[in-house]
């Protein structure tokens, strides 16, 4: 078979290279997760000034996260249709586009509502994110690298994390919260006609040679036709990635938008010195990233089933989560950075995995539609759990609770994707 050109016979002489250009499209979603995780998180960093200059209630911020996750539930879901029918690359410029608009429109907000509204708009893009990037994944990368590669793109997500703590005081202190929002906007905005000048399928790629489209389709051949939302959801496959996500997803959020305030009410931290906490916490959950994938693609390596290979690797993240129940009883600022910052490199290993499994089990032209339904469902998962947490830090004013929670969340989800998937085979479709 010939494409622009190429032969894909060439591919089978071993004295040929791969070829490396699909690392480039993972290094743009790396770049797009660092983006969207300082315009998610930058609210969260600036809960105290806001509250003071507001007077919000812990309620009322638990309610500013669960107005974000529910336009993120609803836009998730739809993304992932969005994206099987036009494509990962006008799908994520479009949703690129509409998260920032929301990111800068903060900036205007004067009142509780406008805030509302600032938000459900970065969420209607943001659902967008991850569908794309594991559909642009699946595209672009076999099986056995999948895992690897979705690691690392997922790693922006904490490099963004990192870089968060450091932008935003900086910013806020030098020109106040309102124009944080409006440079911080400008400067992901670089990131769009980039991503749109270069990505393509990889048949429709110039720059992919024969070998490298030959490592990419060594899979066997998927069915070509679409299939209906609504028969997605009659598949155990579907519902295992789904509910995996509702266990675990809530558990991000939480660390994502309570820890500077969790490390300001229990260690005194504040605007100019939650800083190297955070970046400590997100560089270990960074190593948890690559770490997660890169063992699971190492285990199939040595010869693993895709099954024992995934599951494995859950489970060892899982138990490294479990210690975070203990979080808030540890009076060293230190010692609490450190257990924290295990779970969170244990969920992002952990998530990294579970993100593989509907490209691992669906043809291409699912894996969209299946991360969107997944996306969703956990989104509702951390809409319930961000009330959870105002009412218990309204009502109890501690976070051991909630780092309970936490700490079970991952063995109960491995357990629903086992007991759903016991050997992980493709669908039949």
């Amino acid at each position: 078979m010939t494409t622009a050109g190429r032969t894909d016979t060439a591919a089978d002489a071993p004295a040929v290279a791969v070829g490396r250009y699909r690392w480039v499209v993972v290094a743009l979603l790396f770049t797009a997760m660092i983006i969207n995780y300082v315009d998610r998180q930058a609210l969260g960093l600036l809960k105290a000034d806001l509250t003071t200059e507001f007077g919000w209630s812990e309620t009322n911020y638990a309610d500013l996260v669960f107005w974000f996750q529910a336009a993120y539930a609803i836009a998730y879901l739809a993304w992932g249709r969005i994206i099987d029918r036009i494509g990962a690359r006008f799908g994520f410029g479009i949703a690129f586009a509409i998260w920032q608009v929301g990111h800068m429109a903060t900036a205007a907000a004067g009142s509780f509502g406008g805030f509302i509204a600032s938000r459900v708009i970065l969420g209607l893009g943001e659902g967008g994110a991850f569908p794309s990037g594991i559909k642009s994944i699946t595209e672009w990368f076999p099986k056995k690298e999948r895992a690897f590669a979705t690691g690392l793109f997922n790693a922006g997500t904490n490099i963004g994390a990192i870089v968060t703590p450091l932008l935003i005081p900086a910013l806020t202190l030098a020109f106040g919260w309102k124009m944080t929002f409006i440079v911080t906007g400008l400067m992901g905005l670089v990131w769009l006609p980039i991503w749109l000048l270069v990505y393509r399928r990889p048949r429709e790629h110039k720059k992919v040679s024969a070998a490298e489209l030959a490592h990419i389709e060594s899979d066997p051949a998927d069915p070509v036709d679409r299939i209906p939302w609504i028969r997605l959801l009659r598949y155990r496959e579907t519902w295992a990635f789904a509910i995996g996500k509702f266990l675990i997803d809530p558990i991000w959020w939480m660390f994502l938008f309570w820890l500077p305030d969790f490390l300001g009410k229990r260690h005194g931290l504040d605007l100019k010195t939650f800083g190297p906490p955070l970046v400590v916490i997100y560089l270990l959950s960074d190593v948890g990233s690559v770490g997660g994938g890169w063992l699971s693609s190492r285990f199939m390596k040595m010869g693993w089933s895709i099954n024992r290979a995934r599951k494995t690797t859950m489970l060892v993240c899982a138990l490294l989560a479990v210690p975070v129940a203990g979080a808030a009883l540890a009076s060293n600022l230190w010692v609490a950075v450190l257990i924290i910052g295990v779970a969170t490199a244990a969920h992002q290993g952990f998530s990294a995995t579970l993100y593989t499994l509907p490209g691992d089990v669906f043809p291409r032209s699912a894996v969209g539609s299946v991360i969107g339904i997944g996306g969703m469902l956990g989104a509702v998962g951390g809409m319930v759990f961000s009330k959870y947490i105002g009412g218990v830090l309204e009502d109890l004013g501690t976070y051991t609770p909630i780092f309970v929670v936490a700490a079970s969340a991952y063995l109960l989800a491995l357990l629903a994707v086992h007991l759903l998937t016991p050997k992980m085979e493709p669908v039949k479709i």
